[in-house]
């Protein structure tokens, strides 16, 4: 299973409706428990958190916002 750390970005890989959240929502790891679950802090442009839960690895994609070194 793939690990994420702290301040990863990160995009939720499915629609969450109970999290007012969809598939693409970019978010940052803020904390990680031992089961291999991340609490996820998603803000708006104005830096706002609009929700936090607790997901799965399985429910997140790692984001990149640099380029791949060739």
């Amino acid at each position: 299973m793939k690990a994420f750390s702290l301040l990863d970005t990160v995009v939720v890989s499915t629609d969450l409706p109970v999290e007012k959240l969809r598939k693409g929502s970019l978010g940052t790891v803020v904390e990680t428990f031992d089961d291999a679950s991340y609490l996820v802090e998603f803000a708006n442009s104005e830096g706002v958190t609009y929700a936090m839960p607790v997901l799965t690895a399985s429910q997140l994609i790692k984001g990149y916002q640099e380029p791949v070194d060739a």
